[in-house]
Parts: structure tokens; sequence; C-alpha cells
């Protein structure tokens, strides 16, 4: 897959077939529309192409958004990687784009660096300034502009029962489970492994503190989860706390990983984790040894669930 970070460099000498969107998740309503894309691509000769944007929209539109979304761009371009798509582009989002009218987007962003030929896209699409304009609107376009115009029918889309939002408050949730069938892969958070407090290593449960750099990722309900790891080409298992230690009085939420049968250094390495299943919430317990106790048996948990997995 290649990959451009603005629409203008992008390589159009082959023509294009084109969908546009968030796809934050890429989850298996999205993999739906982008399964379509790629045989439509294939049976014409054409390239498949995704057209998003980053920052996210609402980010930059409304300066008080709070959206938290599901995958980084550096996790989504990993998760599109897998799917058989000749290109991403990943269009940059300014206040500036935004006022572009729809005549203009269409004919700069599709037409003219895109070099489209048919465009797939959801019945609710919206586009142009104030997003004015839909998919209606892009298809007298696409006559006047030699390029065809495919619905994805809102019967398609709510067969599927799938979508961000859902996903969002699942984890909001803690329900993990659901978020995974939903995405159709394990959820995962990446970061860098930084120095901690410690508390674990003293409790005979060191702990990997995660670092998640990008402040708009989504964060799963506080409490315990069961998590795997691949690092240095090997899946490690083990349980991962999200919260503020509140056994000793901690205010500040951290991410830590205890990862079973393994000893390794992991400070300043960039990892990624995958959630597998949610144990309990966090707890405040009366003493350190009732909070050990606890974590002897979420490990009996966690085991018990993985060998079910194996």
């Amino acid at each position: 897959m290649k990959r451009y970070t603005d629409a203008k460099t992008y390589d159009n000498q082959i023509p294009s077939v084109v969908t546009i969107g968030t796809f934050d998740g890429v989850h298996v309503g999205h993999k739906k529309i982008i399964d379509r894309l790629v045989e439509n691509a294939k049976k014409n000769d054409l390239e498949s192409v995704i057209l998003t944007f980053f920052p996210h929209p609402r980010i930059v539109l409304q300066q008080d958004s709070d959206i938290k979304l599901i995958t980084t761009l550096e996790e989504r371009i990993q998760i599109l990687e897998e799917t058989g798509l000749s290109s991403l582009v990943i269009h940059p989002f300014t206040k500036e784009f935004s006022r572009l009218s729809a005549e203009d987007y269409v004919t700069q962003m599709l037409v003219e660096n895109l070099n489209v030929r048919h465009v797939i896209i959801g019945y609710d699409h919206r586009f142009g300034r104030n997003r004015n304009s839909d998919i209606t609107d892009l298809a007298l376009y696409g006559q006047k502009q030699n390029f065809t115009v495919e619905e994805i029918s809102k019967q398609d889309v709510e067969d599927v029962a799938v979508s961000s939002t859902k996903i969002r408050e699942a984890l909001k949730e803690g329900d993990i489970v659901k978020a995974n069938t939903y995405l159709g892969y394990e959820f995962m958070l990446t970061g860098t492994v930084i120095q901690g407090k410690k508390l674990g290593r003293k409790l005979s449960y060191p702990t990997a503190n995660l670092y998640i750099e990008e402040p708009y990722k989504i964060i799963p309900k506080n409490g315990v989860y069961v998590v795997k790891s691949q690092i240095d080409t090997k899946t490690y298992y083990g349980m991962m706390n999200i919260g503020t230690n509140p056994t000793v009085n901690g205010t500040q939420q951290s991410i830590e990983t205890h990862f079973f049968d393994a000893s390794f250094n992991l400070y300043d390495k960039k990892i990624q984790i995958r959630i597998l299943n949610r144990i309990r919430d966090e707890k405040k317990f009366d003493s350190l040894e009732q909070l050990q106790n606890a974590m002897q048996q979420d490990e009996d948990f966690s085991r018990d669930f993985i060998n079910s997995l194996l």
C-alpha cells in the first residue's frame, strides 16, 4: 500500500476508484466498504484509493470537541495495510480546506489530484463548505466530470450494525468483548514504556508503564484486563491495569502491564498491547496485601482465559 500525506502528491497516472471517510477504527463495517473498493478496482484495472483526513475534522472545527478516536493515525495505517488497498491518501484537514466549495473539492481533490473514475460512498456522506452537498450532488458532478458514483445503501450499512460511535461507547463501558467483535480484531494501545513508581515490583508484579503520545486516543474504562503483545517477534500474554492506583492514593491515570513468564527491560521501547478481555473494575483495597491477593486472582483468571484461547 502506497501512502501519501497530501492529495497533491498522489501519483495519478492510473485512474482510480475512491472512497472517502475518517475510517476511525477500520471496523467490520469499514472493511465491507474497502472490500467492495478493492474488488471494483481489480475488476476495472483501477487504483483502489482511500481519501481520509488528519486531524479529525471535529478536532479542527470544534475547539471544545473532546472526541476520542479508536485508532491513532499510525494504528489506522497499520490496519489498512492488511486490506489489499492500493493507496492511502491522508490529506491535511485545516480550516482553510474546510471552506472549499463542493465543486472545488470535487474538481481539485477527486478529479485533478486522484484522477477518479468511480466513487463508492455512503448514502449519508456530506461534503463541501458547511457539509452542504450530498451524494445526489456528487453524482451530478460525476456526470459533468466523467466519473460514476456508487451508493452504499442505508440497508447495507445497517446490516452490519456497526459504527465507530458504538465501539467508543463499548470501550467507555469497559465492554472489550463487544468492541473487539465490532472491530474484527483486538483493540490496541500503542505507546512507549516509561519509568513508573515501581509499585508492581514491590508486589512481585513488575509492570511496563505505557505512555501514549496522542491525546485523542480513547482509553477503555479503568479496570483490569487480559492482554497480549508481540515483542521482538514473540507473543507475550499478561494483565493490564488502567487507572489511578487508588490503594496507594494515586491520582494520575496510568496504563501498567505485567507480562507473564517474561523478564526483559522494555524502558524506552515502543510496544503495542492488544486487549483481550476485562477482568474487573479498579478497586481501592485496605492494604497492599489485599491488593497483592487480588492481583494473584487476576493472574489466575487471565491464565485460565489465555489457556482457553490456545
